[in-house]
Protein backbone atom coordinates (compact mmCIF):
# COMPACT_ATOMS: atom_id res chain seq x y z
CA UNK A 1 0.00 0.00 0.00
CA UNK A 2 1.61 3.13 -0.72
CA UNK A 3 0.30 6.84 0.06
CA UNK A 4 -1.76 7.28 -2.81
CA UNK A 5 -3.86 4.42 -2.34
CA UNK A 6 -7.49 4.27 -0.75
CA UNK A 7 -8.07 1.67 2.21
CA UNK A 8 -11.14 0.93 4.26
CA UNK A 9 -9.39 1.22 7.34
CA UNK A 10 -10.00 3.56 10.25
CA UNK A 11 -8.26 4.54 13.01
CA UNK A 12 -8.31 7.07 15.58
CA UNK A 13 -5.75 10.12 15.71
CA UNK A 14 -4.67 12.65 18.82
CA UNK A 15 -2.22 15.19 19.25
CA UNK A 16 -1.17 16.48 21.82
CA UNK A 17 1.84 17.81 24.64
CA UNK A 18 3.31 15.17 26.63
CA UNK A 19 4.05 15.96 30.49
CA UNK A 20 7.93 14.94 29.30
CA UNK A 21 8.00 18.05 26.44
CA UNK A 22 7.24 16.04 23.61
CA UNK A 23 4.02 16.35 20.79
CA UNK A 24 2.57 12.69 20.75
CA UNK A 25 0.32 11.85 17.52
CA UNK A 26 -1.27 8.82 18.50
CA UNK A 27 -3.15 6.62 16.25
CA UNK A 28 -5.61 3.70 17.40
CA UNK A 29 -7.89 1.68 15.62
CA UNK A 30 -8.47 -1.80 14.81
CA UNK A 31 -5.37 -3.91 15.85
CA UNK A 32 -3.10 -0.42 15.88
CA UNK A 33 -1.91 1.23 18.74
CA UNK A 34 0.94 3.44 17.90
CA UNK A 35 2.40 6.50 20.11
CA UNK A 36 4.76 8.37 17.84
CA UNK A 37 6.73 11.10 20.12
CA UNK A 38 8.31 13.89 18.61
CA UNK A 39 10.09 17.08 20.38
CA UNK A 40 8.70 20.08 19.22
CA UNK A 41 11.01 21.28 16.35
CA UNK A 42 10.12 18.19 14.86
CA UNK A 43 6.71 18.40 15.71
CA UNK A 44 6.94 22.16 13.50
CA UNK A 45 8.52 20.06 10.56
CA UNK A 46 5.88 17.80 10.59
CA UNK A 47 3.07 20.97 11.05
CA UNK A 48 4.59 22.20 7.89
CA UNK A 49 4.75 19.35 5.57
CA UNK A 50 0.88 18.97 6.65
CA UNK A 51 0.21 22.51 5.41
CA UNK A 52 1.98 21.93 2.05
CA UNK A 53 0.41 18.39 1.44
CA UNK A 54 -3.20 20.22 2.15
CA UNK A 55 -2.07 23.00 -0.09
CA UNK A 56 -0.99 20.65 -2.90
CA UNK A 57 -4.22 18.64 -2.36
CA UNK A 58 -6.03 21.14 -2.73
CA UNK A 59 -4.78 22.18 -6.17
CA UNK A 60 -5.57 18.86 -7.69
CA UNK A 61 -8.79 18.90 -6.23
CA UNK A 62 -9.26 22.35 -7.83
CA UNK A 63 -7.53 21.12 -11.13
CA UNK A 64 -10.07 17.72 -11.25
CA UNK A 65 -13.20 19.95 -10.90
CA UNK A 66 -11.82 22.73 -13.67
CA UNK A 67 -11.00 19.49 -15.89
CA UNK A 68 -14.70 18.14 -15.37
CA UNK A 69 -16.13 21.62 -16.52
Amino acid sequence: MGINSESEISANLQIGPTTLGMVRIYVAGDGIDLPLDFDPDEAEEIAQELRTAAAGARKMAESAKSKKK
